[in-house]
């Protein structure tokens, strides 16, 4: 499929950077080139990938920013030593856990703990930057790995960002794909990490005992446009699941 960023919506362009970025950290892969390897220039991947140049370009900045290519005055660009090591779920890779769990081989499944409409607290004000009581939907879950429970989840998001009323909507699966449904497509969190217990009430009432420690992923995600939609608290079972991260001089 030709790709094209002819749209004049913000949107439209940050997407086909996106998807030009990600086909040419496929195609180091499929050519093998190793760190030190000059890299296909502009003007041969514009044709191979069937796109503009200009996303070419920009595509390449975003790679060099992260570190995987360095571009030399007059000589292009290059791969770079860290750009021929692949890390297994980065920490800095923004994923839904669906994806996440999905890429590690696991059959997903959800169980539906709670739906709710309910008031912003003050952590979750904060975090959305909206009013302390504004309108929000609050979701908790719980996501099965070849029947096994890995995360518990608690999603907020704005009650305007999903319209419609909440029991009409099938609500196991991907919170960000219903998000980009509706015209917000989250492309980055800040997020935090830490180990911690589950929640005494939760462990109880879901029968989710003894299965510690976990690790929590506190994270905002911000949609394309800068909007603060989603506020997630994520309980990864720790013997289950694990994050790294490149760590550089």
């Amino acid at each position: 499929m030709a790709l094209s960023d002819t749209s004049g919506k913000a949107g439209s362009r940050e997407s086909a950077v996106d998807r030009t970025r990600a086909q040419i950290t496929a195609l180091i892969d499929e050519l093998g080139v190793r760190p030190g390897d000059r890299l296909p220039t502009e003007a041969a991947l514009t044709e191979r990938l069937r796109t503009s140049r200009s996303t070419v370009r920009e595509a390449f900045r975003q790679l060099e920013q992260s570190g995987l290519v360095v571009a030399v005055q007059g000589q292009g660009r290059f791969l770079s030593v860290s750009g021929g090591l692949r890390v297994e779920r980065p920490v800095t890779k923004y994923e839904s856990i669906t994806e996440v769990l999905t890429a590690r081989g696991y059959r997903v499944s959800s169980a539906v703990l709670s739906v709710t409409e309910t008031g912003a607290d003050a952590e979750v004000a904060a975090a959305l930057e909206i009013e302390v009581g504004a309108p929000v939907i609050r979701l908790v879950r719980i996501r099965f790995g070849d029947d096994r429970p890995l995360v518990v989840s608690e999603n907020t998001v704005p009650r305007h960002l999903l319209p419609g009323p909440i029991e009409h909507r099938d609500w196991g699966g991907s919170l960000t794909a219903a998000l980009t449904a509706h015209g917000e497509h989250v492309q980055t969190a800040l997020a935090t990490v830490s180990a911690v217990d589950l929640p005494s009430d939760w462990e109880q009432q879901y029968n989710l005992a003894g299965m510690g420690p976990w690790l929590l992923v506190t994270e905002v995600g911000l949609s394309i446009s800068g909007r603060r939609v989603l506020h997630a608290k994520d309980y990864h079972r720790g013997s289950e699941i694990s994050f790294t991260v490149l760590r550089q001089r």
